[in-house]
């Protein structure tokens, strides 16, 4: 059955939340949105294409900073509500220059910073 990014089911403001996670490793590396445009182009390219809501623009993920996701499979999950991406991820994915932007845990009551920015 041929799949339609219309069908998944959007916020008010027409975005899905994506889950990028390596592929080879199962780390998640990041969340950011989609819409039923960005969710056709990433399936479309394979480059990994979400929508910024601060800019209400597109973003191709590694377009600027060379840290290119590559699309290897995206699935939908069982409320189609929410997106997940597994990637080959090309060095860090978080803006903070980590390989993860799930990099602070909170440990009894405290934050703890679990990995530096990479070099």
């Amino acid at each position: 059955m041929p799949f339609d990014p219309v069908s998944l089911k959007y916020d008010v403001n027409g975005l899905i939340p994506c889950i990028a996670q390596d592929q080879a490793t199962g780390e998640v590396l990041m969340m950011a949105w989609m819409n039923a445009e960005a969710v056709a182009q990433t399936l479309a390219t394979g480059r990994v294409t979400y929508w910024s809501r601060s800019r209400q623009a597109f973003w191709i993920k590694g377009e600027t900073s060379g840290h290119v996701q590559r699309l290897v499979e995206l699935r939908v999950d069982c409320d189609s509500d929410c997106l997940l991406a597994l990637v080959e991820q090309e060095g860090p994915a978080c803006h903070t220059n980590r390989r993860s932007c799930f990099y602070t845990a909170i440990r009894s009551g405290d934050e703890v910073v679990l990995t530096e920015p990479m070099v």
